[in-house]
């Protein structure tokens, strides 16, 4: 019997910066400068075009040291994740652990003082290790090119988007301006799309849980430029007609993008270029590995077949033959051009590609066995709690990957409780709270959860264990699974507030300006 231990997090209800701030305080004084050094000098603020100078200073909040170190302390009190407590809950996101040892490689000064316009030649690491990466998604996807440009898997599906405009615009195609893709992918795959002024056709699941051969050949046309699919979908089902599926794209006229940030249970089994596709892409900052960072150092790695290479955004790394040098190509004429600032994030590369050298293609492989084994796993404990259902279960005989999208609905019904008031209660217990799905909510009622290769057993058995707790709790003490969480660093909040534009407040000078105090 999986028993449940005691949880209270460190509750400081801490205020922000500005709030706590005192006229006066100071957290450091520097030296009066004497006079023959500021005669020298003169006023550095001078040395500014005039447009660029404040009219006053900025408000910053004025404390001292203690105060500060007090603040950050707190704050780093009332976090969790996975190098605190069991967490799984966040479907999709491959929240894994991530070993400490790569965080001694990046904080190295051969990482962390490089700078984006050092000359080539003073780069031959980094640019070497990207280089070399760069080949080991090619062989892990098939493709033959990537970029480690993108800021996120949403931003390199944008730019897979911005490739498919391009080749059919080189094609003399321009016509086609649709792309397809199905209501279970990630949403990135239509909104990125739809950013780069495509028209977004979704295609909606058949009753197996993924969409139907027949669905995609009703759905493409001469306007078709391209499909953009995630699979397994977030459902965690793989969809077994992908290559069919690939083919009556192709047939169209239309390129075909494969979302690969649900890859965890993929590594060293499928293969996007096995199965037709002519690009995708890889979330580093999950599916390799590299921690997310509160979203700070996430690399989207975008690959494309050698068609399609000369469509990359610049620049890219190439390794002179003769010489075996390094260096960045930014002469590609055909390019869609920089999608952020210099190279990427070299550090999140550098973690990922020492976490693939660590486990080789052997460990690769065994990653996505064991991500499917705990998925599958936790799937049979959650599947016995009363009013917790597999979506799209009934008749339908297919393993789930590395994740499922459960269904509450019939909790709900018995209870009166939805999936974000148990999602709430979980917290209670130390564990992230978990992501229901993204909207619309066609699954009734839904709970992600993505057990990565990395939680063991024991974190399987709890986390069914809270499940089923907190199940119970729905059922004979409602109310405390409604205004829940009670042990957490939050409490309840009334949506009613938030739903009044006229009370947002997205920046501190804005919270003033509606508060009538700036």
């Amino acid at each position: 019997m999986t028993r449940l231990r005691p949880f209270h997090q460190a509750s400081w209800n801490e205020p922000i910066l500005h709030e706590q701030t005192s006229p006066g305080e100071r957290g450091l004084l520097p030296p009066t400068v004497e006079p023959e050094i500021a005669a020298l000098a003169g006023d550095a603020s001078s040395a500014l075009p005039g447009e660029l100078r404040r009219s006053a200073p900025p408000g910053l909040p004025e404390l001292s040291q203690p105060q500060v170190l007090r603040h950050y302390l707190r704050l780093s009190q009332e976090t969790l994740g996975n190098d605190v407590n069991i967490h799984l809950g966040l479907g999709t996101c491959t929240m894994k652990y991530s070993p400490k040892v790569n965080e001694e490689l990046i904080r190295s000064h051969k990482v962390a003082d490089l700078h984006p316009l050092q000359d080539d030649e003073t780069l031959q690491g980094i640019l070497e290790a990207m280089w070399r990466f760069e080949r080991t998604l090619c062989e892990v996807s098939g493709m033959e090119r990537f970029t480690f440009q993108p800021g996120g898997g949403s931003q390199a599906v944008y730019a897979n988007a911005l490739m498919m405009r391009a080749y059919h615009a080189a094609r003399g195609e321009s016509q086609r301006d649709e792309i397809l893709t199905t209501i279970f992918s990630h949403p990135c795959d239509g909104a990125g799309p739809a950013t780069a002024g495509f028209k977004v056709v979704t295609v909606y699941a058949g009753e197996r849980g993924y969409p139907d051969v027949d669905a995609i050949r009703a759905a493409v046309s001469e306007r078709t430029a391209g499909l953009m699919i995630t699979n397994p979908e977030d459902t965690g089902i793989f969809n077994p007609h992908i290559d069919e599926i690939v083919e009556i794209v192709h047939d169209a006229g239309g390129l075909c993008h494969y979302d690969q940030a649900n890859a965890n249970g993929l590594f060293g089994i499928t293969r996007a270029r096995d199965a037709g596709f002519d690009l995708c892409q890889f979330n580093l900052h999950k599916t390799f590995s590299s921690p997310h960072c509160s979203m700070g150092m996430p690399v989207g790695a975008s690959g494309v077949t050698g068609e399609l290479a000369r469509f990359l955004p610049a620049p890219m790394v190439e390794r002179d033959g003769a010489s075996g040098r390094f260096y960045l190509d930014y002469d590609r004429p055909d390019s869609v051009g920089k999608l952020r600032a210099f190279h990427g994030v070299p550090a999140t590369v550098v973690r990922s590609y020492a976490w693939v050298l660590a486990l080789g293609g052997e460990g690769l492989r065994e990653v996505a066995e064991v991500a499917v084994l705990n998925n599958n796993y936790l799937a049979k404990k959650v599947a016995e709690i009363p009013g917790i259902e597999i979506s799209f279960a009934e008749g339908n005989s297919d393993r789930r990957l590395e994740q499922i999208r459960y269904s509450l609905e019939r909790l709900q019904q018995e209870t009166g409780l939805s999936t974000l008031d148990v999602a709430r209660r979980t917290v209670d217990f130390g564990v992230s709270q978990y992501f229901p799905s993204h909207e619309p909510w066609i699954v009734a009622e839904p709970m992600t959860l993505e057990p990565a290769e990395t939680v063991s057993r024991a974190d399987l058995d709890t986390y069914a264990a809270i499940l089923a707790r907190v199940a119970k709790e729905a059922r004979e003490e409602p109310e405390l699974v409604r205004s829940s969480p009670h042990r957490s660093t939050v409490h309840y909040m009334d949506p009613e507030p938030h739903n009044d534009p006229e009370r947002w407040a997205l920046t501190w000078r804005a919270w003033q300006r509606k508060h009538g105090e700036g």
